[in-house]
């Protein structure tokens, strides 16, 4: 009997060293984040980073919520909206910049550049290829710490709002097209193909998620598509995803020229990593494709991938060489503001919630590898390889930062 008692004893003293799990109090990680969202002033964008939806979902999370007023007004959101839904409505640019986050479509600009805090937090794109080096050293100046959400991935290594935008400008591109092919500018003819009638003869120059919505719109109108891309794996991941028998090709000079020979549109889907966008087509193929063809080049914002392309406004979108009407107006998702916002909001509110469940943005820095991705600025020092080495600008590993702020 005694020996049971010992050993009881025995069991129980060991269970009492064996590690016990602690609970944490609900809550106690999360951070009320104060955020600020500015009124677009680059040339050309309609867009915005929050829809009203996005604001009260944040809102009812606890977030304080600043909107500059009109805002929204080209994508017609109201004020009022905004109001409603829980945000406060400032009068003033710099009212708006003093908030710990700010949200942005566009960069910021150089006027807005006095508006900046030490250790404020922007998240905006960033066109890694046409940021000046003055700019990157006034924004260094600033210890702010910057995160471009063109370069924040997924757990899947995917980036979504590239992918959003991609998908919105490949639609996009297509419809342009058909407008213009129709225009008394244009052949007079309609994107697409009507029984007895030839189709229209379509081509992409691009694999990507831009070309595959682009392939994906024409051939729904009924038009015969053509993708080009160096790439095998990328034309093959966009016969499957598209999921029918699509006529693809590598990128040689005498196949593209002969196929653009019978175009009636020609579409510039090409988007490279960093630096400028190779040029495909030379102006000698642009001269032998047929009079009133449409060139749209979404490739143009990172310089185009047609030799006779230059940008172009939403004023005046189009012009004409060799016959061929070009469109080349950068940031074609902004001509559907609307929605693009929407797609924006779709990425960006999840992510600011999650921020604000794990205890603010240094702490999702730290703990997420797709964040850490977007992130070219960090209180100041630079962290992106490429700006670094491009701009002849010092740079530093983020996650040695991130090591020593935190000790």
């Amino acid at each position: 009997m005694s020996t049971s008692k010992e050993t009881q004893r025995s069991l129980s003293d060991a269970a009492m060293m064996l590690p016990q799990e602690k609970l944490q109090p609900f809550g106690t990680r999360r951070k009320r984040l104060f955020i600020g969202i500015p009124k677009e002033i680059s040339m050309q964008e309609n867009r915005v980073a929050l829809v009203p939806e996005a604001v009260q979902l944040l809102v009812n999370n606890g977030h304080r919520i600043v909107v500059e007023n009109d805002a929204g007004k080209a994508s017609n959101f109201l004020d009022n909206e905004y109001s409603e839904a829980g945000a406060e409505i400032a009068y003033s640019t710099k009212e708006v910049y003093k908030a710990d986050i700010l949200l942005k479509v566009e960069p910021v600009a150089d006027q807005e550049m006095e508006f900046l805090n030490p250790k404020q937090v922007v998240i905006s794109a960033m066109q890694l290829n046409v940021q000046p080096k003055n700019y990157i050293k006034n924004l260094m100046a600033k210890k702010v710490s910057a995160i471009a959400w063109d370069y924040i991935a997924d757990e899947d290594g995917v980036l979504p709002i590239v992918r959003s935008m991609g998908e919105i400008a490949g639609t996009s591109a297509v419809l342009i097209a058909s407008e213009y092919l129709m225009n008394q500018k244009g052949q007079g003819i309609m994107l697409g193909g009507i029984t007895g009638v030839s189709p229209t003869q379509v081509v992409i120059i691009g694999a990507g998620t831009v070309g595959e919505f682009a392939a994906r719109a024409a051939l729904g109108l009924g038009a015969d598509v053509r993708v080009f891309d160096n790439s095998i794996s990328k034309l093959r991941r966009l016969q499957n995803a598209i999921g029918q028998r699509v006529s693809t090709s590598a990128i040689q000079p005498k196949v593209l020229a002969k196929a653009l020979m019978r175009a009636d549109v020609a579409i510039g889907a090409v988007r490279t990593i960093s630096g400028r966008t190779p040029c495909y087509v030379s102006e000698e193929m642009v001269q032998q494709m047929k009079s009133g063809s449409v060139i749209v080049d979404i490739s143009i914002d990172q310089g185009g991938c047609f030799e006779t392309s230059k940008v172009t406004s939403l004023d005046r979108p189009i012009y004409k060489k060799h016959d061929i009407i070009h469109y080349c107006v950068p940031n074609i998702a902004s001509l559907v503001s609307r929605t693009a916002s929407h797609a924006l909001s779709n990425v960006i509110a999840p992510l600011v919630l999650q921020m604000g469940d794990e205890g603010g943005v240094e702490d999702m820095i730290r703990n997420h590898v797709g964040i850490q991705t977007g992130v070219y600025l960090y209180n100041g020092t630079l962290t992106n390889k490429y700006l670094g080495e491009s701009l002849n600008l010092p740079c530093k590993d983020l996650k040695l930062l991130l090591a020593a702020f935190n000790s």
